[in-house]
């Protein structure tokens, strides 16, 4: 048996809780002893990442070096966080540790530029919209996409804290609404690129699931091959 996953999760917590459920769902296994062994750390007071950004402190960045620590020490194979804009720390976290991490905007760059779709709409945090955590990966790979207008933005944002409040139903209406200023067309994906995104538009990706890219689902689908594959070497 390889060396577990790692999870550097409480971002939040249910969105932890997700991943690792992605990675049950997304594993060939059998029985019991087939499954990816997986150790989660998922204490959830790691300030608020948007908030941290707008205000250019660091503060979950000493959390997340912490916590990291706690990993790191359990020896797992890789780390993963399934967290959007908590990868505005992620350079600096790779750093910090001889463990690879896989970064879920690398996968998912790589995912989009071998499908089919023609143009990509963001859905994300206004942080993870305002450093281009997305847009910088795509024009690199020369796809097109689009994100919200400022407006749109505030209610996704609205959203987001719905849910993480517990608010769920008034949550789902908000972001159902929202995708509903959107024609429904083949050639464009929403990628949901916040962990709550595809936790609030659960019971619309299963009616159109063609019509969306869950970023969670994408990252752990990456976790998984690599430990398959059974790569154990660390990060040059």
């Amino acid at each position: 048996m390889n060396k577990a996953i790692g999870i550097l999760g409480g971002m939040g917590p249910q969105a932890t809780v997700d991943a690792m459920s992605k990675i049950i769902k997304n594993t060939p296994a059998h029985c019991d002893q087939e499954h990816i062994p997986v150790i989660t750390v998922s204490i959830p007071d790691i300030p608020d990442r948007t908030k941290s950004i707008i205000n250019q402190d660091n503060e979950p960045l000493k959390k997340m070096s912490e916590y990291l620590r706690i990993l790191e020490n359990a020896d797992v194979g890789c780390i993963i966080i399934p967290c959007n804009t908590a990868h505005f720390w992620f350079d600096q976290l790779q750093q910090l540790t001889h463990t690879k991490m896989i970064s879920i905007i690398d996968a998912n760059a790589n995912f989009i530029q071998k499908s089919n779709a023609k143009e990509i709409c963001i859905l994300a945090t206004s942080a993870t919209i305002s450093t281009e955590l997305y847009q910088k990966k795509l024009s690199d790979n020369h796809i097109s996409y689009t994100v919200p207008e400022s407006d749109v933005q505030q209610q996704i944002m609205q959203s987001i804290y719905k849910y993480k409040s517990g608010d769920i139903q008034e949550s789902k209406k908000i972001m159902i609404d929202i995708i509903r200023l959107y024609d429904f067309n083949p050639d464009r994906k929403f990628l949901l690129a916040c962990t709550e995104i595809p936790l609030i538009l659960e019971d619309l990706i299963k009616e159109y699931p063609e019509l969306f890219i869950d970023a969670t689902d994408v990252l752990i689908r990456n976790a998984i091959e690599w430990y398959q594959n059974g790569h154990q070497e660390m990060p040059s």
